[in-house]
Order: C-alpha cells, then sequence, then structure tokens
C-alpha cells in the first residue's frame, strides 16, 4: 500500500473513525420507521426505470410550499432514503414539503450514472410540482456526504441544456454537508474505490469544485468539527470555488461524519436554523 493510498483511505473511512456507527444507523432506522407509520407521506414514488429511481414525498401543510431534496450519503454505495425520514418532520412542521430520493448503487451503477439518476429526479420534480402541490420556483437541494457530492453536482448542472422545458436557475439554493467535491483524493482510498471504480478521467467530470457554478444559488455549508482533514479541506474547496454564492460555514462543534445529519433534523441547532433561513429567503 503506499502512503497516499493510506492516507486517503484512513481520512476517507468515516466509519473505522466513529465506533458507535452501528449505533447511530440503528437509531436512525428505528426513528425514521416511527416516522414513516405516523407521518403523512407518499413513498416510493417512481421518478424513472431503473428500481432505484424512487423518492419518498412529505408533504406541507400548505400549498404552494417550497420543497427541500434531500439526497443521501453512503459513499454513493450504501444507505437508503428511508433511513433519512426521520429529517423529514422538522421541516414539514415549519413549512416546507420534503422529498427524500434513491438511486442506484455502486458498483450496479457508477456514479456518473448515480449523477443522471439525481438529475431525472429534479427534472421530475420541477414538471411534477403541480400534482405534488409545491412551488417549483422554491426548489433547494441538501446533501450529505456522497449526497452532498450529488446536490452539489445539481447546483452545477446546466438545466436549460438537460431539458428544454428546464430553467436554467431550476435550484435555487443548498446545503452541502460533510461533502465530497474533488474525487481525486477518492481513487486512493481502496475501501470504497473497489465498487466505485473512479479513474482519472472521470475526476474533472465529477468534480463540482473543479466546475463553474453556473447560476446565482445561495448555499451554506457544515462539516463536524470531529471529522478529519480531507472532509474539511473539501468543504473549503466547494465554498472557495463558489466564493460569490457561499452564505456561511456553519461550526459543528464535537460533531462528527454521522451526527451532523441529527444536527440538520434539530430544531434548535443552528445548522437547522441556517438551513430554516435559506428555505425562507429564497424567492
Amino acid at each position: 500500500m503506499t502512503d497516499r493510498t493510506e492516507y486517503y483511505s484512513q481520512q476517507y473511512n468515516a466509519r473505522a473513525s466513529i465506533p458507535d456507527h452501528p449505533y447511530i444507523f440503528t437509531r436512525w432506522l428505528k426513528e425514521s420507521m416511527q416516522v414513516r407509520r405516523s407521518q403523512p407521506a407518499l413513498f416510493d414514488i417512481t421518478y424513472g426505470d431503473a428500481s432505484g429511481e424512487r423518492l419518498d414525498f412529505f408533504p406541507a401543510s400548505r400549498g404552494d410550499a417550497p420543497l427541500l431534496v434531500f439526497i443521501h450519503g453512503g459513499w454513493w454505495r450504501s444507505l437508503d432514503k428511508a433511513d433519512f425520514s426521520f429529517l423529514a418532520p422538522a421541516y414539514a412542521r415549519a413549512g416546507f414539503n420534503v422529498a427524500l430520493t434513491n438511486y442506484t448503487l455502486a458498483p450496479h451503477a457508477s456514479i456518473a450514472e448515480i449523477v443522471q439518476q439525481q438529475l431525472r429526479a429534479l427534472a421530475w420534480l420541477y414538471r411534477n410540482a403541480d400534482k405534488y402541490d409545491f412551488n417549483r420556483d422554491r426548489i433547494v437541494v441538501a446533501g450529505h456526504s456522497a449526497g452532498a457530492h450529488l446536490a452539489a453536482m445539481m447546483m452545477a448542472a446546466h438545466w436549460d441544456i438537460y431539458g428544454s422545458d428546464l430553467p436554467a436557475n431550476l435550484i435555487k439554493g443548498g446545503i452541502l454537508m460533510s461533502g465530497l467535491y474533488d474525487l481525486d483524493p477518492v481513487r486512493y482510498a481502496d475501501f470504497v474505490n473497489v465498487d466505485l471504480k473512479l479513474t482519472e478521467e472521470d475526476v474533472p467530470v465529477l468534480s463540482p469544485a473543479l466546475m463553474p457554478q453556473p447560476n446565482p444559488a445561495p448555499f451554506i455549508t457544515a462539516y463536524g468539527a470531529l471529522e478529519s482533514d480531507e472532509f474539511r479541506r473539501q468543504t473549503e474547496l466547494i465554498a472557495n470555488a463558489w466564493k460569490p454564492n457561499h452564505r456561511a460555514d456553519v461550526p459543528l462543534p464535537g460533531l462528527n461524519h454521522l451526527t451532523i445529519c441529527d444536527a440538520f433534523a434539530d430544531t434548535d441547532h443552528p445548522l437547522y436554523k441556517a438551513t430554516l433561513e435559506l428555505l425562507t429567503e429564497i424567492q
């Protein structure tokens, strides 16, 4: 194993650095199961032909409200939208619709194919806004870890080229949490690239930090104070690359790569409040 491979494998293996990660995943699952039993929602809505192309929709209590789209992480190869249902109630109660998207997991799909699936999901949501009674002109995307990479790719998309019926500014804002925005180091993280199979040629077309932000959508970033240097560096990279529209990096003392998601759903936490402020101000 080369020094570079060893370094990046250690830096990006977040689960290995969180001894209680099985407990956290179990807690999320239990909380999400309770939400799915008790909250009004539509589950497994089809947005494409592949089995992974499904989304859940938690409606707001009022019509024509904004839509928050959350994309889950798991290194593009694990977890499920259902595991993150616990995130939805806090935003639905505050008056916002919430959609949780799935995608085909690696190695059954490449990252490029997963990006295409998320493009389909967001385009589908925009086109079906009237049916689900949300404001198509106030769509904000959020993501965690690999999901933050996908959210940033949605912010980097040229939507009017992707679909002639789509506005260039389809995404009105973003919340990027502990994400991966330059994929070059991921090629050397053997524990995950065994499934992702990223190559040098993939990096420029799949790294949002290496792309211009085509539309001035405001966004916030966050990473846990207990995270590795690489997750901090990745966050600083996207914040600097898209600096004109970067509103804030929310400090997260005492949080790790997973507990950041708990903060995102905690109505008393600064991350939730910053997200709510972004959602509220976007017109």
